[in-house]
């Protein structure tokens, strides 16, 4: 049995007057963050653009946190009281960090260009990737502890292809990519080991995401995804399919079909049982979904869709974001 929620409506319901997209959720399923054009969901909207927003499930609240700035899709912590995005800031791209109960901002100390964040648990650490400004060509993987600013660099290349970091709940495990080697690692922070690259060395591999338990690392490689057990040193593959996000366990993988023209747009989605190998089929018209999109043990899953008929009496023409919860 499965129920699907529409999340990008105002507090009565109303309908969503601007597309919505870039949603996650935490691990609970309760908080679920999206960035909106909508000009109605909140009381205090100001018309300035997307901005961020926060619903709280269990409540039934949703909260306006601020400006987007389209970089990448906000990230947020595991216990829903932290999101953090890039913005950018005149010649630079900075990573603000939110109090989401409060709305207070800081920006982490990061410079000059700051991309791609993933939160821990408790928002206490971040991971992050530092572009140095042109003509310089270098990049480097940091983990920030955001109550006493002390950084530790994971990884540094002499290129700037993308390195986006997934980092554990408790903040132990980063996993990173090496963009133009096509390599992903995983770094130990307690045990100051690093292992990888985990797909070997005869493919080049693009991580997906790091399980909030960090117990598997899921990447794509070639036209399959695979779901690598960090501690045996194993994988499983799901053949000739998109990985697009895994559970906080470990055991639930979300994925799409490969496209023929090998693009990312917008398809139907399914959830994977990795234990059973059984399949719940999330979306059947075209939705789009991104990291952090799967709740613990696969009972909810945030998506993009600017079908109109997930949910009945979807009339507003625009992209919304829904929660289908598995019972």
């Amino acid at each position: 049995m499965s129920s699907v929620e529409r999340i990008s409506v105002a507090g009565d319901g109303t309908q969503a007057d601007g597309d919505s997209a870039d949603a996650s959720l935490t691990p609970d399923g309760r908080h679920v963050v999206f960035a909106s054009a909508a000009n109605n969901l909140t009381s205090d909207r100001p018309e300035l653009g997307d901005e961020v927003f926060v619903r709280d499930q269990l409540a039934a609240q949703t909260r306006r946190i601020g400006y987007y700035d389209p970089l990448q899709p906000p990230a947020l912590s595991g216990d829903g009281a932290y999101l953090a995005y890039p913005v950018q800031w005149m010649r630079d791209v900075k990573i603000y960090t939110w109090q989401v109960r409060t709305g207070a901002i800081a920006g982490l100390d990061c410079w000059p260009n700051c991309f791609q964040p993933s939160l821990n648990a408790d928002g206490r650490y971040a991971a992050y990737s530092v572009t140095a400004r042109p003509p310089a060509v270098h990049q480097r993987v940091e983990v920030q502890n955001m109550w006493t600013g002390a950084k530790e660099v994971i990884a540094e290349f002499d290129h700037t292809s993308p390195s986006r970091p997934s980092l554990s709940g408790d903040a132990r495990y980063v996993a990173y990519q090496d963009g133009k080697a096509g390599d992903v690692f995983v770094r130990d922070r307690t045990g100051g080991t690093t292992s990888g690259p985990v797909e070997g060395p005869s493919r080049a591999a693009t991580l997906v995401q790091l399980s909030d338990d960090g117990s598997k690392v899921v990447y794509r490689s070639g036209s399959d995804t695979y779901v690598h057990d960090v501690a045996a040193g194993t994988d499983q593959v799901v053949p000739n399919v998109r990985g697009i996000a895994i559970d906080p366990t470990g055991r639930y993988l979300l994925y799409a079909p490969n496209s023929s023209d090998g693009t990312s747009g917008p398809s139907p989605l399914t959830l994977r049982d990795l234990l059973t190998g059984t399949d719940e089929v999330l979306s059947e018209r075209p939705a789009s979904a991104g990291v952090d999109a799967v709740s613990a043990n696969g009972r909810d899953v945030v998506f993009t869709s600017a079908a109109d008929d997930v949910v009945p009496g979807d009339t507003n023409g625009k992209a919304d974001v829904f929660v289908r919860r598995f019972e």
